[in-house]
């Protein structure tokens, strides 16, 4: 691709052997100083190569320090521990297994397994925890304390496959934006150890060699373009494609216009761009986790959730990406959050906009007020009330403690619609990646010298039904350290 490229195009590849000379040479090439990133190039570092951050920003930290700060991570860590948790490793991949389907099940007993060494790395680096639990129902805090059910893990089946545990380790840090109180101490660590960076620099080409292995990068700087040599790897770390409305729209048309999605402007998608001009496959191209969660309060999930048919579709207590990604299946993308008078409260994430229609003496009212089929929204609710009343909601399963009849009048009805409601998302898409970060092409093979990591490769998760808040810091971290020593020439211990 010559010229000024597009939102969706895929950059041309540079000829080793045209490029007249090199302006820089380093050991291992990491692209973007996010999370992923960052460890990655710490780990290079310290297995004795010389790494090279290349940053389009003016400084580190990328989406990830915007984010809230929660790394999913279990298998007994010694939070879990100081907070009553049992987990064990064949429990978390029980657990990731079912729900995720991943594509690389290795992967994931890798992580798994390690996970609690990870999380020790991780507080030795200075990213701070507390031995904190919150025991509600959250999307986020904005307190520091620690652990959280973040997912799926006791809701129907999952919970029958492996015994449930809070995996959401959030940083110590307060406000929305926690993930820069894990930012923080991981920069200054590659500062005090001299791993160098060069920031205002966009990466606009990888280079390869004839026998097609990645040997370099082309860097487009104000005033000036650079040619990289990587004498053992390059590192794609560069982020998510959330900010790009043509790439979303390529990839899932069935999002709405007014969805938002979360990120910083350098989530463009040229991570996978790069990766795909080199030979790399993607997966997951189509998957996302969107949210415009109904609680807190939480006792807004004892309600029912219809669609436009009258009828329930998702167990109300899932996770609210879970939850999203149901409701936009759904006939017209329609939803109505239905409660009775004793749960009845205004959703506080006020960002959703979720619309409160109106108030009903009776369910016959709601339906012919939300222009239902005849009898649809009426029969639901009675064959719910009849299973509650006996302690089980044998249609979906939602687990005893957010059982109630809703049998006490008036009702209230929430538009929670997909595209009327505010659903913010982050992209679950990127390139296809084996358990050390190596890129592989579409027959599974690496591609020599090419790595992706964090938000540029698919994630465990390929769909928003499986997500758990965390899933991007912890696996991110994990692999970026995993790719950072393999690409150095060094094992993962």
């Amino acid at each position: 691709m010559t010229g000024k490229l597009g939102p969706t195009d895929i950059p041309d590849i540079v000829a080793a052997d045209e490029v007249p000379a090199w302006d820089r040479e380093t050991d291992v090439i990491v692209i973007g100083q996010g999370l992923a990133g960052t460890c990655a190039a710490l780990e290079a570092h310290r297995a004795g190569a010389d790494v090279l951050v290349v940053e389009r920003a003016s400084g580190g930290g990328g989406a990830s320090a915007m984010s809230s700060g929660i790394f999913y991570l279990g298998g007994g860590t010694e939070v879990q521990q100081a907070c009553g948790y049992d987990d064990t490793p064949d429990e978390m991949a029980k657990f990731l297994s079912a729900s995720c389907d991943p594509l690389d099940p290795g992967a994931v007993r890798a992580f798994a397994d390690d996970c609690p060494d990870h999380f020790r790395w991780l507080e030795a680096q200075g990213v701070p925890f507390e031995r904190s639990s919150y025991k509600g129902k959250a999307v986020y805090l904005l307190t520091t304390e620690c652990l959280m059910y973040t997912g799926n893990e006791k809701v129907w089946p999952y919970s029958e496959v492996a015994r449930p545990a809070a995996r959401g380790h959030k940083c110590a840090g307060a406000g929305e934006n926690a993930g820069i109180a894990a930012m923080t101490p991981l920069l200054q660590r590659c500062e005090d150890e001299g791993v160098p960076a060069i920031y205002d620099s966009a990466v606009v080409a990888l280079i390869q060699d004839r026998d097609g292995r990645v040997v370099g990068v082309k860097v487009k700087q104000p005033g000036a373009t650079l040619c990289i040599r990587a004498r053992r790897a390059v590192i794609i770390a560069a982020g998510s494609h959330n900010l790009n409305p043509e790439l979303i729209a390529q990839h899932i048309p069935e999002m709405p216009e007014i969805a938002v999605g979360l990120g910083i402007p350098s989530n463009d998608g040229m991570g996978v761009r790069l990766g795909m001009s080199a030979g790399a496959a993607t997966s997951a191209m189509d998957g996302l986790i969107p949210t415009a969660s109904i609680y807190p309060p939480a006792d807004l999930i004892k309600g029912i959730i219809v669609n436009k048919l009258g009828q329930r579709f998702v167990a109300e207590d899932s996770y609210h990406g879970r939850t999203a990604n149901f409701i936009k299946e759904q006939p017209d993308q329609k939803a109505y959050l239905i409660v009775d008078s004793e749960i009845f409260a205004y959703p506080e994430m006020t960002a959703h906009q979720h619309r409160l229609i109106d108030g009903y003496e009776t369910i016959e009212e709601m339906e012919a007020g939300l222009a239902l089929p005849a009898g649809s929204l009426v029969r639901t609710m009675a064959d719910y009330n009849r299973d509650v009343s006996a302690g089980e909601d044998r249609f979906l399963h939602k687990a005893a403690e957010w059982l109630k009849p809703l049998d006490s009048g008036p009702y209230a009805a929430f538009d929670i619609s997909f595209d009327s409601s505010i659903y913010f998302f982050i992209t679950l898409g990127g390139i296809r990646t084996g358990v050390n970060g190596e890129a592989l092409d579409i027959r599974g093979e690496a591609i020599p010298g090419l790595y992706a990591v964090g938000a540029s490769a698919a994630h465990i998760p390929r769909t928003g039904k499986a997500y758990a808040s965390g899933l991007s810091l912890g696996p991110g971290s994990y692999f970026g350290r995993r790719a950072g020593r393999h690409a150095a020439g060094a094992n993962f211990t």
